[in-house]
């Protein structure tokens, strides 16, 4: 039987698997030993692919208000229904949910959609702002940009890693730290809240009190610039500090303030200090989740130590932040999300007029949309008249997810059919589960994978590229949106992150060979941007980074 080589999809890494499949949906899957994501080591949580081989409750077939309908009138309903609500409230009132586990191609065709045609940014994506990380990227490297590789844990003298969560959201993680502590004698600090993470062995365990982690890395920071801890040459040439960064850092960082913030003794924070100061191979791992303005402060923290130390861009030191979707970051490279426009591009007038032109779009979205919470008060309020959701409904969990019944217009994509569904008056089309997907995925280190369908779509379902396509062809966009296959929409993707870019973003997929390279189907991984920061040149306008403030500044 032949072995297709695809990947697991069930956490941000990207990891590979090699695939054989059987009669009756059997499939028997290991991992991909020349895949650089994992290298052949599997987790427990590629156990869950064997969840989604069984088509009982999968949606097979188009219903259009509770009803079954063929693929032509449901995708007319869909059109027709749409263009009269934009007809008569305005573009603004559409928005869109899209989840973690949708594909490269998925978003790109979504993301084009909403705010090339319909002239919405309001995309709700768990990699929004609330995030925290795509902003402070933007904030401090001046792109969204990974300055990390998964090998750079393999390389680290020393890693700090911050919350429990972030090993057991990716426990091949902890495979790789594990590896590197007995073969390299990796040393491994754990900051963690509570019993968080007792499972974890690690050379130094401090537990802080819940989202004082920024204040505890703000003060190591000060205490590297108060004992010559900083790296004043590459600071010099490379980073832009704020006139007042240093006294605003001074404000309430000191040992014994952040020890009392933190709930520790001074002891445990001086010997802190002690442990990470003098490592010149650093690697923080993070992976924020919860509140926005506290996801940010992290961020910004552990970028600012690294800026300031010197230690990002190099072999072993960097810091790596690991998002918990599994194609966060593919949807973040085509910006389908609120906060920015396409392939590392912002709403300014001149990134709207390139993308504008290069889409052939007829109603740009001008400024950034809604997402989260501000999101959700707008459909509670009645200002959201149309939700398209792909990939299935918003978790349980979700703040719109109880205020569905607020939308007059749902359009949903899901492969599986809900109770909840038949309480709702909306068009619900069938789509593909992971074993069924065909595309590209980005793993959290930028790693770009072709993820390879393992079993043909069943019953009437089709791929959510496909689906947003056929509706956008059906508001009379067919010449925007004439893909037939996946690879069409990669390579136009690709094309557009070179497009009018004379190198002052880095994400620029023309650049690297196998982008251009027809054989889709015979993709192999690549990272792109191999070297993030060239001799310490940040994609900002003036080839710097900067240190943002980590702390409240409203006192």
């Amino acid at each position: 039987m032949p072995v297709i080589r695809s990947l697991c999809g069930q956490c941000g890494l990207g990891c590979g698997i090699r695939a054989v499949t059987g009669e009756g949906r059997q499939v028997t899957v290991e991992g991909d030993p020349v895949h650089p994501a994992n290298g052949g080591l599997l987790c427990e949580k590629s156990a869950a692919l064997s969840d989604l081989l069984p088509l009982d409750d999968r949606l097979l077939r188009p219903m259009v208000d509770g009803r079954a309908a063929g693929w032509e009138r449901a995708l007319g309903q869909a059109a027709r229904r749409l263009g009269e609500v934009i007809a008569r409230h305005g573009p603004g009132s559409v928005a869109m949910h899209v989840p973690g586990t949708l594909l490269t191609e998925d978003y790109y065709v979504a993301n084009k959609l909403m705010k090339g045609f319909i002239g919405s940014a309001h995309i709700d994506a768990p990699w929004s702002e609330a995030g925290g990380v795509a902003a402070a990227h933007r904030a401090a490297l001046g792109e969204d940009v990974m300055p990390a590789a998964g090998e750079d844990v393999g390389r680290a003298e020393l890693l700090l890693l911050v919350g429990g969560a972030t090993l057991r959201r990716h426990p091949l993680l902890r495979d790789r730290i594990e590896a590197a502590r007995a073969d390299q004698g990796t040393r491994l600090i754990l900051i963690a809240r509570g019993d968080e993470g007792q499972e974890i062995e690690a050379d130094l365990r401090l537990t802080v009190a819940p989202g004082s982690e920024a204040a505890l890395l703000s003060s190591l920071l000060l205490h590297c610039h108060d004992r010559g801890g900083l790296d004043e040459g590459f600071l010099a040439r490379h980073v832009l500090v704020p006139p007042a960064f240093w006294a605003g850092l001074r404000k309430g960082h000191d040992l014994w303030s952040v020890a009392r913030i933190c709930g520790l003794e001074p002891g445990e924070v001086r010997g802190f200090y002690d442990a990470v100061a003098g490592a010149s191979r650093l690697v923080t791992l993070f992976s924020p989740s919860g509140e926005g303005a506290e996801a940010r402060r992290l961020s910004a923290a552990v970028l600012n130590l690294h800026l300031a130390t010197g230690r990002i861009g190099k072999p072993g030191a960097a810091p790596f932040a690991v998002t918990s979707a599994a194609n966060g970051m593919g949807g973040r490279e085509v910006g389908c999300r609120a906060g920015e426009l396409a392939a590392h591009r912002d709403f300014s007038p001149q990134a709207l007029a390139q993308v504008g032109r290069f889409w052939g779009a007829t109603a740009m979205a001008e400024r950034a949309g809604l997402c989260g919470a501000e999101l959700a008060g707008a459909v509670e309020e009645g200002g959201i008249k149309a939700l398209l959701m792909l990939g299935g409904l918003p978790a349980a969990g979700h703040p719109i997810r109880r205020l569905l019944d607020r939308v007059p217009l749902l359009v949903l994509t899901t492969p599986w059919v809900d109770p909840e569904l038949a309480g709702l008056r909306m068009i619900a089309l069938p789509s593909p589960v992971w074993v069924e997907k065909d595309g590209t995925l980005t793993g959290a280190d930028r790693l770009i994978s072709r993820q390879r369908r393992l079993f043909p779509l069943p019953g009437e379902a089709k791929p959510d590229w496909w689906i947003v396509t056929q509706i956008a062809r059906a508001m009379g966009w067919h010449d925007a949106f004439h893909y037939e296959r996946p690879a069409e929409i990669y390579r136009e993707h690709a094309r557009l992150t070179a497009y009018r870019n004379e190198g002052e973003r880095l994400l620029n997929l023309k650049r690297h060979a196998p982008i251009s390279n027809p054989a889709y189907d015979e993709l192999t991984p690549w990272r792109w941007g191999e070297v993030p920061f060239d001799e310490g040149r940040f994609p900002a306008s003036d080839g710097k980074a900067r240190l943002v403030p980590a702390w409240d500044q409203s006192g």
